[in-house]
C-alpha cells in the first residue's frame, strides 16, 4: 500500500499491520478523475479525505477575477486533503491537474480510527504536519529564490517525493505537466520557465522533455536550488540512498546560556 511507503520512507516509520488493515478498510471507494477537473470547492461541506494513488492534483485559491493562485502540488502518496476532516471545509480548491486516481476514505471512518487506533491517528496527523511543512517552504521558494532555483527547488523537492515511494530512480522521473503548470506552480511566465529550463539545460544540470525529467548532477542542482531535505522529514537511509547524508546535529548545550558581556 502506498501510503506505507510514505510513512516508511519518513522518520516516523511504517505501520503495523493491523492498523494497515484498518486503514485500507477505511477507504470506501477509488474514483479516477480526468484533468483540469475540479474535485473539491472551496467553502463546500467536506465528508471525506483523498489520496492520491495516481496523478498530479493541485491546492488553488482564485481571487476576485477568476486567476488562480496554486498554493500546493500534491504527488502520488500525499493525503490531499487530509485537514479537512477537523476542518469540515477548505479555504481553497482541490482539483486534477493531469488524470489522477485518488482513494476516498470518509471522515467517519477517521473518526473511528481517531477513537479506536490512537497511534494511527497520530500517524495521519504527522502526514497533516508534513503537509505543512511543504507550504512553508513553498512561501519560502515563491518569497526569496530566484527563478531558476524556483525551478530547480520544485524539480528537487518532486524528485525526493517521487523517489521516497519508488515513483523515480533518484534521476530520471515522470513530470507529466506543461510549461505553462510550472510557470502557475513557480509564480514565473511560461517564457520565463522556457528560458529557465534551457538554463538548466545548458549547464548539465537537468533536462525537462515530453514529461519526463532526467537530472544529471544531483548535487549541484540541490545547490543551485538552495534545496535541504529537512522539511520532507525523510528517514536516514532514503537520504542517503538519494545522495543526502544527515547533517550532524549539534548537541543542545547545557545550563544557561554564556553570558556575552563578560
Amino acid at each position: 500500500m502506498i501510503i506505507n511507503r510514505v510513512l516508511e520512507s519518513r522518520s516516523e516509520g511504517g505501520l503495523e499491520p493491523d492498523d494497515l488493515a484498518v486503514l485500507a478498510d477505511s477507504i470506501s471507494d477509488q474514483k479516477v478523475y480526468a484533468p483540469r477537473t475540479m474535485i473539491v470547492k472551496a467553502g463546500q461541506t467536506v465528508n471525506f479525505s483523498t489520496f492520491l494513488y495516481e496523478g498530479i492534483m493541485s491546492r488553488y485559491v482564485d481571487d476576485r477575477a477568476g486567476q488562480r493562485q496554486l498554493v500546493a502540488i500534491q504527488t502520488p502518496g500525499d493525503f490531499v486533503d487530509l485537514h479537512a476532516y477537523p476542518l469540515k471545509h477548505l479555504d481553497h480548491d482541490v482539483g486534477t491537474i493531469t488524470g489522477a486516481r485518488v482513494g476516498i476514505i470518509p471522515h467517519d471512518n477517521l473518526r473511528r480510527i481517531q477513537r479506536e487506533r490512537p497511534e494511527l491517528a497520530r500517524k495521519l496527523w504527522f502526514l497533516t504536519l508534513l503537509d505543512a511543512a511543504m507550504h512553508r517552504t513553498w512561501v519560502f521558494r515563491l518569497g526569496r529564490l530566484k527563478a531558476v532555483a524556483r525551478v530547480a527547488h520544485f524539480l528537487c523537492e518532486t524528485n525526493a517525493k517521487l523517489f521516497a515511494v519508488g515513483h523515480s530512480d533518484g534521476e530520471r522521473f515522470n513530470l507529466p505537466l506543461t510549461q505553462f503548470d510550472l510557470a502557475e506552480i513557480c509564480g514565473l511566465t511560461s517564457v520565463h520557465v522556457n528560458r529557465v529550463l534551457r538554463e538548466l539545460r545548458e549547464r548539465g544540470l537537468c533536462t525537462f522533455r515530453a514529461g519526463a525529467v532526467d537530472i544529471h548532477n544531483r548535487m549541484a542542482l540541490a545547490k543551485l536550488a538552495e534545496f535541504d531535505l529537512d522539511y520532507l522529514y525523510l528517514a536516514e537511509d532514503v537520504q542517503r540512498r538519494l545522495g543526502f547524508p544527515m547533517a550532524p546535529v549539534d548537541p543542545v548545550p547545557e545550563g544557561p546560556p554564556p553570558d556575552d558581556r563578560e
